[in-house]
């Protein structure tokens, strides 16, 4: 498919990752202990995607730290750094000086296999300027969805309809492919949006912009019950990781100087993470993330979990669906379910749900 540059919108910490991410941005919360943004650059590199812009506005140097120029990924990084939000397309007109030829642009909260080389093929194919990725929900009225005709050329938008004012089950998938001209419609230094701003203008212009649809998996991990559900998801095979090796639905991979008590019980699917220490007839049952330097006291029962590094869980807990943040203290004989948890015993309730 020939060199594409690629933006990825991190954006900000956010709420909807509440209390995860006061001192993290939500694109470095872990998944199976990597960050989430290492995920995502590494299928860009699966696609060739010779560079990559990162579109940056909250705790910045946090990312700039972890990935410097790319080279520990394999992929050339550079940076747009917004001195205000700038939104979705505001932030894209930002690193405009990077974009000379047709460009991906990827929600940085989205978690997606669609397949990024027959994307491009269509929009070559069709001679479009914008190509939005589309992704189907049984129940579209919480999205905005993307109505096209029978060629794929997309006809209007339709934001959080009614069940009356539904037509298509299609939602934008938060993964586009543009011309670089398309930004002289952006106006420079201004909060500007893809979705209610530049699309609607295109179309409004009677430039050529296209829907592909896609059926891969797609999720917007942006919430603590979809963050949970991923980490599950990618243990039980559900979805694949470009950035992570084998994994079997009842394995227990386990990082370096990781100690299990004889008598402790884990079943799989989990990842551990090195310099953990499970105590005497703890019991694990996956789909579990564990982070390093994790402690699991004796008679521990967790299932169905996110831990993150440096989590401290003591005698008798019992923990079901639930994500502690990192440094967490979980007291003896304490139960936390369906709940996410912080160091400085921050609490929110986690949607009961299914994850396994």
């Amino acid at each position: 498919m020939g060199a594409l540059k690629a933006v990825i919108l991190v954006g900000g910490g956010g709420t909807r990752l509440h209390p995860l991410t006061y001192e993290i941005p939500k694109a470095m919360v872990p998944v199976l202990n990597r960050p989430f943004l290492e995920h995502t650059i590494a299928y860009l590199k699966n696609y060739k995607v010779k560079d990559i812009i990162l579109a940056l506005n909250y705790l910045p140097e946090v990312i700039q730290n972890y990935f410097g120029d790319g080279s520990n990924s394999g992929v050339p990084l550079n940076y747009a750094v917004e001195d205000n939000p700038l939104g979705t397309a505001g932030a894209v007109k930002n690193a405009e000086r990077y974009l000379t030829s047709t460009f991906v642009v990827l929600n940085g909260d989205v978690f997606t296999d669609l397949d990024i080389a027959d994307m491009v093929a269509f929009h070559r194919g069709k001679g479009a300027k914008a190509t939005i990725g589309l992704t189907w929900v049984d129940d579209p009225c919480a999205f905005g969805v993307v109505e096209t005709d029978s060629d794929g050329r997309v006809r209007r938008f339709i934001e959080k309809p009614s069940p009356a004012q539904v037509t298509t089950n299609w939602i934008n998938a938060g993964v586009y492919l543009l011309e670089p001209e398309v930004l002289q419609h952006v106006p420079p230094n201004t909060h500007y949006m893809f979705e209610k701003g530049l699309f609607p203008l295109l179309l409004k212009l009677g430039e050529p912009v296209y829907g592909y649809p896609s059926n891969g998996y797609f999720l917007d991990m942006g919430t603590p019950g979809n963050y949970l559900r991923l980490n599950c998801d990618l243990l039980l095979l559900k979805a694949k990781s470009a950035l992570v090796g084998s994994l079997s639905r009842e394995g227990v991979g386990c990082d370096k100087e990781v100690i299990i008590h004889p008598s402790a019980e884990v079943v799989g699917p989990a990842v551990i993470g090195s310099k953990c220490r499970i105590d005497p007839k703890a019991c694990i049952k996956g789909p579990v993330v564990i982070g390093s330097n994790c402690h699991i006291g004796e008679d521990a029962n967790i299932e169905v979990a996110v831990l993150w590094r440096g989590v401290n869980i003591g005698a008798g807990v019992t923990l079901k669906q639930c994500i502690l943040g990192t440094n967490t203290k979980i007291e003896d004989n304490e139960q936390v379910i369906n709940a996410v948890v912080t160091s400085d015993k921050a609490r929110v309730a986690l949607i009961e749900g299914s994850y396994s």
